[in-house]
């Protein structure tokens, strides 16, 4: 290979590195080397700093970065490396540019529109008229035809440098990463012989290494620390003998990813050998998942989850890697990771493992969350079940307004400027809504949809940041506006039409900041915002009155503010977080919410007081759902209980288990209920508690099921990363494949200028807007949120509202003649 005969070689710099930098810098790039060329392309080109650790002391090897794809016969641009650089003693991190085209060659970089430009960060497409191959079955290729390489570059001073794939490209904790950054900085370690990284499950960011010699993982976590952002550090480091290659010398990422997989299963299949044990390895998850430093320090004991950095899919991680541990499943050990400290986590799982021993730890010492001292005056208010139906003293103070929330809920109170929609009405009581004079309880959803996607796992191409790209040309999204928040937003917007003067219309949403704020939907302008105790991740709901918005606090408080100035009206206490959203009955005016107390309520806030509270067998993440017909109040917990209640006396009609947490908030409609679950499940019941089919996927289900106006169909999202369309038989109607995990909520609205055409706007936790048609699930448009989403759309008339993780909540408009 490096006699005189053979004086050049061509490699991967992975395939390169196999060699070992010892035996590359005695024998291949040494000073006596028959090697005149080495070519090094394929991949992306090793750091400079690197490159000059691998050569001898004068080696006069001609370095070369090459540059190409097999679309276009291998190569199509070179760039020989400086030997000053070569030379140079000085460490270097400037990156290597691509170089210049080969003869016959036409290199172009293109944005995300198509354009080419001169600079600025784009995809190369390369061509020419001698520099194509056939690909697959095709037969002819259009002369000149340019071919997408997926590469993208940044161009500057005319040259083209190599930032990474586009499927390198991830969002992880809400920033953009490039993974072969990662694995740059791991290769630059001193102890490193060689790594790679992979995005394991879209979940997991691993980092497997081979290392010189014996490798300490904390010492490699910190050197990391160094070099990169926080969103960047591996979630798990793998000492390996050798990286796997495929046949072309690149690293074979499926090998990888079973390597990892044994390691997992190994892991579950260690039995602990005592307490001590398990309190070390839930420190090890612990960090991990919470991507926190390896520390050698212990976690204190008083830490807990949320307020670590933990969330809801984060708490599903470590609750499956427990039970993993143990070897089996834990009863309530979910709402202990959401609400209590690491150390009674600790105690939870002992009593599971080691039931037969005694425990020193008593739970009534464990460190819960800390709530507000309020003042007792304010907050008063003791548990009282009523026997019937009450209708609350706010008639001679009513507002006429709309409410639109997410799911496509849609609710008219005390007014009939809706009516002219010719929307399909829900299973609601036209008795019983004339007795409390409203005139439309109505939902957003479409007439009765079905058919399957002609390409159900299609996805547009995404712009860098808040760019659309639209599939079929007939939809474009560009911003109207964007608040800053001060924090992450979590909570979905409450939409709120005034009868009489729509201009006025407002958007009430929270954030992690504590601030509620009410913001004009059409310029922007805060009309008014309110701190609260702590961060909010509940949607507001408006009061039957609407003179009133309600939400739950972090604190354990639900707030009543005034809508038209923010004031605060009454608070009333639980006894944990509330993170679930309060649902009104239209016929009483009574607030129903949950609590990760355990508890769901009924509250008068009118009189300032609780009418009645249930314990539920689990936490109420989720918010409640209101059927008329029957009188049912269903509630959701994460010790996966689906109850239904009489919403007047609080009493339990019916429980269902489900086995798994419930995230997802139930969906009533005419005949049944439907809700989404932690197993992957979509589970569909009678009003009287009966299962009549379940619809699989195959991630756990967080987001909330949206009916349509026939309650035909249903649409949800899952964590596999598509989103579904099923009948109400539970038969999937289609799907689509979205670039990442679904947690909200979807939202259906109508395409004014069709013929009944109805459309679905989801998103997912990437940052990406959706819009489908709901018919077939064909793709319409896409546009991307510099941030993750957990927040649900809402669409009213032509704006879409959505909160995003970079501090923001966003308007949107619809451009292409979709609205309700």
């Amino acid at each position: 290979m490096y006699s005189a005969e053979h004086p050049t070689f061509s490699a991967t710099p992975t395939l390169l590195r196999r060699f070992g930098s010892q035996l590359i810098k005695s024998t291949v790039l040494s000073a006596s080397t028959s090697l005149r060329v080495l070519a090094l392309g394929g991949e992306a080109f090793p750091s400079l700093t690197l490159l000059k650790s691998w050569r001898g002391i004068d080696n006069k090897t001609q370095i070369f970065n090459v540059y190409g794809i097999t679309e276009v016969s291998s190569w199509a641009t070179f760039y020989r490396i400086p030997e000053q650089f070569l030379n140079s003693t000085l460490k270097s991190e400037l990156p290597v540019p691509l170089g210049f085209p080969l003869l016959g060659t036409v290199v172009e970089v293109r944005d995300t529109n198509g354009f080419t430009i001169q600079e600025g960060r784009g995809q190369v497409f390369l061509g020419g008229r001698n520099r194509v191959c056939f690909l697959d079955d095709e037969m002819t290729v259009p002369l000149g035809m340019m071919r997408a390489t997926g590469d993208l570059v940044m161009v500057k001073d005319g040259q083209m440098f190599f930032l990474g794939r586009k499927d390198s490209q991830i969002k992880r904790h809400g920033k953009r990463l490039n993974i072969e950054l990662v694995q740059q900085v791991a290769e630059g370690l001193q102890q490193v012989e060689s790594c790679a990284v992979t995005w394991y499950n879209q979940e997991k960011l691993i980092l497997f290494l081979v290392s010189k010699n014996d490798l300490v993982k904390e010492y490699i976590f910190k050197e990391l620390q160094k070099h990169l952002p926080s969103h960047a550090i591996p979630d798990e480091l793998l000492l390996i003998d050798s990286l796997p290659f495929t046949s072309h010398g690149k690293i074979d990422v499926s090998e990888l990813n079973k390597i990892y997989l044994n390691y997992l299963n190994l892991k579950s299949e260690c039995k602990l050998n005592g307490k001590e044990e398990l309190w070390g390895k839930l420190q090890y998850l612990w960090k991990s998942i919470l991507n926190l430093s390896e520390d050698p320090l212990k976690v204190p004991d008083e830490s807990l989850f949320l307020n670590s950095g933990g969330d809801s899919l984060k708490s599903i991680r470590l609750l499956n890697e427990i039970e993993k541990l143990v070897g089996t499943s834990v009863p309530g050990l979910l709402e202990i990771i959401l609400s209590s400290s690491i150390l009674e986590i600790y105690n939870h799982v002992l009593q599971t493992v080691f039931s037969d021993e005694d425990l020193v730890f008593s739970k009534n010492y464990a460190t819960k969350r800390k709530f507000s001292n309020i003042n007792q005056e304010e907050t008063s208010g003791k548990s009282l079940h009523q026997k019937s139906v009450m209708t609350l003293s706010c008639d001679n103070e009513l507002t006429a307004f709309t409410a639109v929330s997410r799911g496509s809920q849609l609710l008219s109170l005390n007014t009939k400027f809706l009516t002219k929609l010719g929307l399909c009405s829900s299973a609601h009581s036209s008795e019983l809504i004339s007795q409390t004079n409203i005139q439309n309880v109505k939902s957003l959803n479409p007439p009765a949809l079905t058919g399957k996607s002609k390409d159900p796992s299609h996805v547009a191409e995404v712009s860098e940041e808040g760019t659309c790209v639209t599939a079929a040309k007939k939809m474009e999204l560009h911003v109207r506006w964007k608040s800053d928040t001060g924090k992450c937003v979590d909570a979905s917007p409450l939409v709120v039409i005034p009868a009489i003067d729509k201009s006025s219309t407002t958007v009430y949403i929270g954030s992690h900041s504590h601030r509620m704020m009410a913001i004009d939907l059409h310029s922007g302008k805060v009309k008014w915002e309110q701190i609260l105790g702590d961060r909010i991740e509940s949607s507001a709901c408006v009061s039957k009155c609407g003179n009133f918005i309600v939400v739950g606090c972090y604190n354990g408080l639900v707030y009543v503010l005034k809508s038209n100035s923010g004031e605060k009206y009454w608070m009333f206490p639980t006894e944990d977080a509330v993170k679930s959203s309060a649902t009104v009955d239209p016929t009483t005016g009574l607030l129903y919410i949950g609590s990760h107390d355990q508890h769901a309520y009924a509250l008068d806030i009118y009189k300032k007081k609780c009418v009645w509270k249930l314990k539920c067998g689990g936490t109420v993440f989720s918010s409640p759902c209101l059927s008329l017909i029957p009188q049912h109040l269903y509630v959701a917990t994460l010790g996966g209980h689906l109850l239904a209640i009489n919403p007047a006396t609080g009493n339990r009609v019916w429980k269902h288990s489900c086995g798994k947490p419930l995230f997802s908030s139930p969906r009533c409609c005419l005949q049944y209920v439907c809700i989404g679950c932690v197993d992957g499940n979509l589970l569909c019941f009678t009003h009287f508690g009966e299962q009549v089919w379940q619809f699989s996927t195959s991630e756990p289900i967080f987001s909330s099921p949206c009916a349509s106006a026939s309650e035909q169909e249903i649409f949800f999202g899952s964590h596999d990363c598509f989103i579904y369309c099923c009948n109400m038989k539970g038969h999937l109607q289609w799907k689509f494949e979205t670039t990442s995990q679904v947690y909200a909520t979807p939202f259906a609205f109508h395409y004014q200028e069709g013929n009944n055409e109805m459309l679905l706007a989801a998103a997912s936790t990437d940052g990406k807007l959706w819009i489908l048609e709901s018919k077939s699930g064909q793709l319409q448009s896409v546009y991307e949120l510099p941030g993750e989403v957990f927040s649900s759309p809402v669409v009213w008339e032509s704006m879409l509202l959505i909160g995003c993780r970079n501090n923001y909540v966003y308007c949107l408009d619809l451009l292409g003649g979709y609205q309700i």
